[in-house]
C-alpha cells in the first residue's frame, strides 16, 4: 500500500456512473425496474452500492479503508437503459473516488442480476456500460500552492552549526518546500545563541521573502530561544498553525504536546517555528505547509 501516514486528513468528495443498457420494454414490463422477480431492482442496487462504497477496501487491494461520512445512489431512467450516480465523502488522508467507482459498478451489476431474468436469452439487451469518475474534490489540487512564493529557511542548533551533527531537519523542511514549487531563498544554521537568532530573524525579515520557517528551538531547555526570538517579532500571532502541527504530530508521538512553536506575521512576512528534531519538523511540515503558502500568497 501506498504509505498516506503523514498526509494530513481533509474533506473529500466523489461521484462516479455507470449505465445499465436495457431494451425500454423491459423496464416497461416491470414497472421500470421496481417490480422483478427478485423484487425492486433499484432499492436492492441503491443498497448494494452503498455497501460497495463502505467495503472497497475488501475487494481493493491497495486501497486504504477510509471512514465513509456520506454515501448516496441515484438512478435516472432513459429510453435506453438505467444510468445511476453514486457520491460517497470522508475525512481522511486520501481520496474516495475509487469507492465512489466502486459502489457505481456493483450497483449497475445488480441491475444486472435482477433484470437479467427479464431479458430474451442471447439478444445482447442487456450491458453494464460507461462506468466512470464524475467529479471529486477536496484533494491535493484542490489545495495548490500560490505560485512564484519565496521562503527562508534557518536552523538553530549548536551541534550542527558546529559541524558535529548533520542537518536533517533543516534538509527535510527545505526539501518540503522546494517539493511544492517554493524557492528557498536563504538557507542557513546558526547556534542556539540569542544574539545569533536575533540577527538572523532581522536580516530574513528584511529580505523580501514570502515566508520564514526557522527549525529547532523549541523545546523547554534553557538555550531553546528561538520562539522568545520569533514572538518578540511578531505584530500578529496566528496560534492556529502551530496548534494544527501539535495536534498532527500528537497523534504520532506522545511528545508533541512539547514543543513550543508560534507562528504569525512579522513585517507582512508569514514566520513559523518547527521543532529541531527530524520527525517533528517533517510532521510539521505535512500539518501546516499549505495553509503557511496559502497565508504566505496573501490568499487569507
Amino acid at each position: 500500500m501506498k504509505d498516506i501516514t503523514e498526509k494530513i486528513e481533509t474533506r473529500r468528495t466523489a461521484r462516479a456512473g455507470a449505465r445499465l443498457q436495457i431494451d425500454a420494454q423491459i423496464l416497461e414490463d416491470t414497472d421500470h425496474a421496481r417490480a422483478t422477480d427478485k423484487g425492486d431492482a433499484l432499492e436492492a442496487s441503491r443498497i448494494a452500492g452503498i455497501m460497495a462504497v463502505k467495503n472497497t477496501a475488501d475487494a481493493l487491494p491497495f486501497c486504504h479503508p477510509i471512514p465513509i461520512t456520506d454515501c448516496d445512489v441515484e438512478f435516472d431512467l432513459r429510453g435506453d437503459g438505467i444510468y445511476l450516480e453514486v457520491t460517497a465523502a470522508t475525512i481522511a488522508p486520501t481520496g474516495v473516488e475509487m469507492e465512489a467507482l466502486y459502489g457505481a459498478t456493483v450497483a449497475a451489476m445488480n441491475l444486472y442480476d435482477m433484470l437479467k431474468p427479464h431479458a430474451p436469452k442471447d439478444t445482447g439487451l442487456i450491458a453494464v456500460t460507461d462506468v466512470h469518475l464524475v467529479e471529486k474534490q477536496g484533494g491535493k489540487s484542490d489545495f495548490a500552492p500560490p505560485e512564484g512564493l519565496s521562503a527562508a529557511v534557518v536552523v538553530t542548533h549548536d551541534g550542527v552549526a558546529a559541524g558535529q551533527k548533520e542537518d536533517s531537519a533543516g534538509e527535510a523542511v527545505k526539501n518540503e518546500l522546494e517539493a511544492k514549487g517554493v524557492e528557498v531563498a536563504d538557507y542557513r544554521v546558526i547556534s542556539n545563541s540569542r544574539i545569533a537568532v536575533d540577527g538572523a530573524l532581522d536580516e530574513v525579515l528584511t529580505a523580501g521573502v514570502d515566508l520564514v520557517i526557522t527549525v529547532g528551538g523549541t523545546g523547554l531547555q534553557d538555550k531553546d530561544v528561538t520562539v522568545e526570538c520569533v514572538k518578540a517579532r511578531l505584530d500578529r500571532e496566528v496560534p492556529g498553525i502551530m496548534e494544527a502541527a501539535r495536534g498532527h504530530g500528537q497523534r504520532r508521538t506522545p511528545y508533541a504536546m512539547l514543543s513550543r512553536g508560534v507562528a504569525g506575521l512579522a513585517k507582512g512576512t508569514v514566520i513559523a517555528t518547527f521543532p529541531g528534531s527530524t520527525g517533528g519538523a517533517k510532521e510539521s511540515a505535512k500539518a501546516v505547509l499549505t495553509g503557511l503558502l496559502h497565508a504566505a500568497g496573501g490568499q487569507c
